[in-house]
């Protein structure tokens, strides 16, 4: 998994003026201190502590920690900049404010008891929403922008409590209060790549057709037992970058989000499956529901396959950040891989990944009536389970 191959992009050896840019933008968030590397003749060169701070930077970011400074990197530079009082902040449609103040000003809500949506960093209408009764409720000219007036009322009003606790508890209770079953839920499904772009291609597979094959019988499953399936593209089609595949899950409400991929890597010998959901350290950004299917899915996936447990992992990728809803990407397998690739040809096989992430799916709704061991149960023992509960 490597950043969108796309405009720039920068890493050890490389020589221009975006270098010295690169600098003062990693030495702003705190990655790299004053002077560290500056040598007047060579400070538009990458160099190894160059490449040590941006590594330190992905890794603090919840980024993929590889020294390259793509557009993934770059944006989470330009959030980085930002504190909060230092711009005036407000919902614009369609050109949504991002930044490290943003993610502040959520915490500062949640922390008071206003429910700004996920913390994710995005002036949206639910941090619209949470800022006019904040000001509404200390008495202020109701207008949903936090200007000097709103800054100031905050600071009385700061309190020490963290709202990434908060909201881990509010998403669990979300789930929890709305059912067991399957049937009525909305499930997007986001097979990556496709059009024009095939994704990874290596040993006789096509990244962008085996996921959508995956995609098709996860919605077999899924319908059979009365889901909602929305696809992000079709088969031959491509649904544009993450930010619009996760605007598009946003506009149809969905409840999950699952995006499929396929890995690959330079060397051969790396195999397996891996997960992950929206998570970074700053702020309580954090999917506590994404975590938990993430690892529902890590576990009945390399049960049924036997594939090696690359593990769960929190990243703040645009589409784990930019949906409203819990969303869990799937690298299942690599096409680098010639053992991997083989399995991933074989129909079974994709059933088997079809079958353990639908049964992820239905285990997060059961919550606490889920006693079963990882990977024996099928579809047909679930309902067996619901049914018993009904009864």
């Amino acid at each position: 998994m490597t950043e969108p191959r796309t405009g720039l992009q920068a890493r050890l050896g490389y020589r221009g003026p975006v270098v010295r840019d690169l600098r003062e933008s990693l030495t702003a968030a705190g990655a790299l201190a004053e002077g560290d590397g500056f040598a007047p003749q060579a400070d538009d060169v990458f160099d190894e502590e160059l490449d040590a701070a941006v590594k330190s930077f992905q890794q603090d970011r919840g980024l993929l920690v590889d020294g390259i400074v793509g557009p993934w990197t770059f944006a989470a530079l330009d959030a980085a900049k930002w504190r909060m009082g230092d711009r005036l902040l407000r919902h614009s449609p369609g050109h949504l404010l991002r930044g490290d103040d943003v993610m502040e000003l959520q915490e500062r809500l949640f922390g008071l008891g206003f429910h700004p949506g996920r913390i994710d960093g995005m002036f949206g209408p639910d941090t619209e929403g949470a800022v006019r009764a904040f000001q509404r409720g200390v008495g202020l000219v109701v207008d949903g922008e936090v200007g000097p007036a709103t800054l100031r009322a905050f600071t009385d009003l700061r309190r020490s409590v963290a709202g990434g606790s908060s909201l881990s508890l509010r998403e669990r209770e979300l789930v929890r209060r709305s059912g067991h079953r399957l049937a009525g839920r909305t499930v997007v499904l986001d097979p990556g790549h496709g059009g024009e772009d095939p994704g990874a291609v290596a040993h006789g597979v096509v990244e962008a057709e085996v996921v959508h094959d995956i995609a098709t019988r996860i919605e077999g499953r899924l319908s059979a037992h009365g889901a909602n399936v929305v696809y992000t593209r079709t088969r031959f089609t491509s649904a544009g970058d993450d930010e619009a595949r996760a605007s598009f899950a946003n506009d149809c409400a969905a409840d999950i989000v699952l995006s499929l991929h396929c890995d690959t890597a330079d060397q051969q010998d790396a195999s397996g499956v891996a997960t992950f959901f929206f998570g970074q350290k700053r702020f309580g950004a954090w999917s506590a529901v994404g975590e938990q299917l993430a690892d529902l899915i890590q576990r009945e996936t390399v049960a049924r396959t036997a594939l090696a447990d690359c593990r769960s992992h929190a990243r703040s990728w645009k589409l784990l950040q930019a949906t409203r809803m819990p969303a869990v990407r799937i690298e299942a397998g690599y096409v680098s891989n010639p053992e991997d690739a083989a399995r991933l040809r074989a129909a079974s096989f994709r059933d088997d990944i079809a079958e353990g992430i639908v049964v992820a799916l239905q285990r997060l709704y059961l919550g606490e009536h889920d006693t079963s061991a990882t990977g024996m149960l099928q579809l047909g023992d679930l309902r067996k389970v619901l049914e018993e509960m009904a009864g």
